[in-house]
């Protein structure tokens, strides 16, 4: 991991010469107060009088071919009083495509307005919270959406540069006017152009992708459960992780006039996205990774470990490529699938964002950016932090599964393996049937374990498990999960709240008016007694073996290589428990199965895992030695229930 390099602590000019004059004519303990104090933002201003207006950002884009360029719809919240007196404030930006259409947060909030056209309800509590505190807060229609122009492509250049043509009119480099279709121009001379975008799922990924352009103006963002490739959202190496493409997603969120307009748009989303699972220049245009090059924003980034909308896949590679950048870097993991901090953590959430917010756009020292970069989640409401992450001394070991005593049920260890393992693809099975019956042989899987450690082993990074197989059939699909085996009281992921139970009672963070309140309902932890944690999963189509581009027909009887990428994760493998690959076919509600239903033999003596240790392989040999050999009795184990097969969208699993 390159270097951290430090935040840039930015003051007001006029806040640090103040300090610097008052240094200069008190006492040396007054002097040392005033250069000390404050260190954060206050609700000092009236959110009941702030100032709520409309404007429409041109995007230089005709997305809907009506030859007229598109505007977008931006609503703004901001204070009266700063604006009075003349002082410029930093923006808080969040821009969906689910303003009107489908609602945000817990509650699915939309967007109301007054008589006046003024937006009388912002979802969620961005502005009620931060714009006392001296901050704009701006909500962005997407092309497409509720009350802008355009059509929605799903991440691509209409998407992005709904949202890139507000920071730049916030900076002054783009046109804005009062209204959808006028000609009256709005000019943003109320704000400073320091903007953070943050923002859930689609909305965090428009962050990404914005980021990605190293647009002027963007000092931060906080993608939480966000997409870095619109590929990996639809494949995985070839692998087709939903039965429908993009033009589903967009029609899905398009507004009526949208609809009406936007045929070709559609179009071009069904043909640039081919169900073959191919790399396109559709694909290439969606991807923000091989673009995190011109990222200059800082990234605090939230995901659920156990997200199976937006996978981990998106975490780790676009937390590498960051890395790799030297991009300043914070992260939260938490043991939720598809949900927001505000919901899993609330109080420690709202501090830390406001303390983060302080930092990069009002320039506080506040001491954030020399606390630890992680925080993880262990169990249900306990967390720890790392220094950095993934820690220092983590290693990549290479593990490889060997036969055991009786077919399907394996070894896992450092030495090389020999013999083959087979399996028969079953589409109605997933991972949660295969690690039940981990220890007894079962015709849809290849499993294999390691002993029962002596010490816990902690996970940390993106493993990969390289394959060597033939099969039966002209096309394959493969699957390899990692799982830790052994008794835990973990979040139930799989349930309907993804983790959380939300409650009946409310708690209000910032200030509430008649149309838009801050109180919200309070959630506590959905848990679940299991006896087995999927810790990591990967997918791939065998007939990619060759390229991640482009898939092609197998040979059946021939043998092929290939290397599936597995999540990202964080987790401890405790004493006593047991770690375990398992490699089979579709995993049921995850992947679509292939063409054909396929037998699978594995080459052992080819094929591995490298998995990133805290201690690397060193680690993995301590926590193995004198281990149990003796194979325990092949009981069916319980896990959470599995995973839900309902047509996902990137916001919450509907």
């Amino acid at each position: 991991m390159p270097k951290r390099t430090r935040f840039t602590t930015w003051r007001p000019l006029a806040t640090a010469a103040a300090a610097a004059l008052l240094a200069t004519l008190l006492t040396p303990a007054a002097a040392q107060a005033a250069q000390t104090a404050p260190r954060g933002s206050e609700p000092v201003y009236s959110y009941d009088n702030a100032i709520r207006e409309a404007v429409w950002v041109d995007t230089g884009l005709d997305g809907d071919r009506d030859g007229k360029t598109d505007r977008v719809a931006v609503d703004i919240v901001r204070p009266r009083e700063t604006a009075r007196q003349g002082r410029k404030v930093p923006v808080i930006m969040d821009a969906s495509p689910y303003y009107s259409c489908c609602g945000r947060g817990n509650e699915s909030q939309r967007k109301t307005y007054d008589a006046q056209g003024r937006v009388a309800q912002m979802p969620l509590y961005y502005d009620n919270y931060f714009v006392p505190r001296g901050y704009a807060f701006v909500g962005v229609d997407l092309a497409g959406t509720n009350r802008s122009d355009g059509c929605v492509d799903v991440g691509g250049r209409s998407d992005v540069q709904s949202a890139k043509a507000v920071v730049d009119w916030l900076n002054g480099r783009a046109k804005a006017y009062t209204s959808r279709t006028g000609t009256t121009r709005a000019q943003a001379g109320w704000t400073n152009g320091r903007t953070g975008m943050i923002g859930k799922s689609w909305d965090g990924t428009i962050a990404n992708g914005v980021a990605a352009t190293g647009v002027k103006g963007l000092k931060t963002i906080v993608p939480i459960s966000a997409i870095s490739s619109w590929y990996d959202y639809y494949f995985q190496q070839g692998a087709p992780l939903y039965d429908s493409g993009p033009e589903w997603l967009s029609d899905y969120v398009n507004g009526p006039d949208a609809r009406a307009k936007c045929a070709a748009v559609q179009q071009k989303l069904v043909d640039g996205a081919p169900r073959t699972g191919d790399r396109t220049p559709l694909w290439t245009e969606r991807d923000y990774v091989t673009a995190a090059r011109k990222v200059k924003a800082s990234v605090f980034l939230i995901h659920g470990m156990q997200d199976l909308n937006v996978r981990m896949k998106h975490v780790g590679q676009w937390w590498d490529a960051l890395a790799k950048n030297g991009v300043e870097r914070k992260i939260w993991l938490s043991q939720t699938g598809h949900v927001d901090p505000f919901d899993f953590r609330r109080a420690e959430w709202v501090e830390t964002l406001h303390r983060w917010f302080d930092h990069e756009l009002m320039g506080y020292d506040n001491g954030i950016d020399r606390e630890p970069m992680a925080d993880i989640e262990r169990g249900p409401d306990q967390w720890t932090t790392s220094r950095v992450w993934p820690p220092s001394g983590t290693r990549a070991a290479t593990l490889r599964p060997d036969r055991g005593d009786q077919a399907g049920v394996g070894t896992l260890g450092l030495h090389r393996g020999h013999g083959t393992e087979s399996f028969t693809d079953d589409p109605k099975l997933s991972e949660s049937d295969w690690a039940a019956h981990i220890d007894e042989p079962t015709p849809e899987k290849a499993g294999f374990v390691s002993g029962p450690l002596t010490r816990d082993l902690r996970l940390s990074g993106s493993s990969e498990v390289t394959v060597t197989a033939t099969p039966s059939t002209p096309t394959a699909h493969l699957s390899a999960v990692l799982v830790d085996i052994g008794p835990a009281a973990i979040r139930d992921y799989a349930d309907a709240g993804e983790g959380i139970t939300t409650l009946a009672d409310r708690t209000c963070w910032g200030a509430s008016t008649a149309g838009d309140s801050s109180c919200f309902k309070e959630t506590k932890a959905k848990t679940a007694d299991v006896d087995y944690t999927v810790v990591s999963r990967g997918w791939a189509d065998l007939g990619n073996h060759a390229s991640d581009h482009k898939g092609a027909p197998l040979t059946p009887g021939q043998r092929y290589t290939i290397t599936l990428d597995l999540a990202a994760t964080d987790h401890v493998v405790p004493e006593g428990h047991r770690l375990a690959l398992i490699v089979a076919g579709t995993d049921q509600g995850l992947i679509d199965p292939p063409a054909d239903r396929p037998e699978l033999t594995l080459d052992l003596s080819r094929t591995s895992a490298r998995i990133p240790f805290v201690g690397g392989a060193t680690a993995f040999a301590r926590a193995t030695t004198h281990a149990a050999s003796a194979a325990p009795e092949a009981t069916v184990l319980d896990g959470v229930r599995e995973p839900r097969t309902t047509h996902r969208v990137p916001e919450a699993s509907q």
